[in-house]
């Protein structure tokens, strides 16, 4: 029998869809850059150097100044640091102020160092209409645990968005990519996986087949 995920997911999305992204941030501009500097990063890697980051940073203007030799002084513990000063401050010298943000995935996906899943972050936080769901390392992971796409998906970001696309109707895409990552990070873990708190068990192949 095919699972209704879109029913089955429910419970998860009381659980986690209206949650705040784990970085710490205060505005569209923050949640920007705080996106790219977290991309093969840890959130609470970059929420601890993000006030020392704003308060010489403030906004798009006063980035767009900086050099990289400047960022490396905040950024440069950062993985890929290098890369990311560059993308930062040419985002930031082509969209020159803080209003000028795109809304929409084709154009932020045309900024530097936003891929589809950073630009899904930030359409999400924003409120914005999704136009797709993030798929992070977690739900990477989490996705084929629970059947709602393949495991040989699971090095495929852009596969999992589509599976999951195509069994979650749109008015819930802004929600479940982050409510499936929360669950990753809290309770799906990737060794020591806590099943029997999963709100989702009930549908999901990795428990069924575990025989808990």
């Amino acid at each position: 029998m095919e699972t209704n995920w879109t029913q089955a997911f429910q419970p998860l999305f009381q659980q986690y869809g209206k949650r705040k992204h784990p970085l710490d941030y205060q505005s569209r501009y923050q949640l920007v850059v705080m996106v790219i500097l977290s991309a093969q990063d840890s959130d609470k890697h970059i929420n601890e150097l993000a006030p020392k980051f704003f308060a010489a940073y403030p906004g798009m203007s006063a980035l767009s100044n900086a050099t990289e030799a400047d960022l490396q002084q905040i950024i440069g513990s950062v993985r890929n640091w290098g890369n990311k000063a560059k993308w930062l401050i040419k985002l930031a010298q082509t969209i020159g102020s803080d209003e000028n943000i795109p809304r929409t995935m084709d154009q932020l996906t045309k900024l530097p160092g936003l891929g589809r899943k950073s630009a899904n972050v930030i359409i999400r936080e924003s409120g914005d209409p999704a136009e797709g769901i993030i798929v992070d390392l977690h739900v990477l992971r989490v996705a084929p645990r629970l059947g709602i796409a393949d495991e040989a998906d699971a090095a495929k970001p852009e596969k999992i968005e589509k599976k999951i696309m195509a069994v979650i109707p749109s008015e819930h895409w802004n929600e479940c990519g982050m409510a499936i990552s929360f669950l990753g990070r809290e309770i799906c873990r990737p060794s020591n996986p806590k099943c029997l708190e999963c709100p989702v068990n009930s549908v999901c192949q990795f428990f069924q087949g575990s025989g808990r």
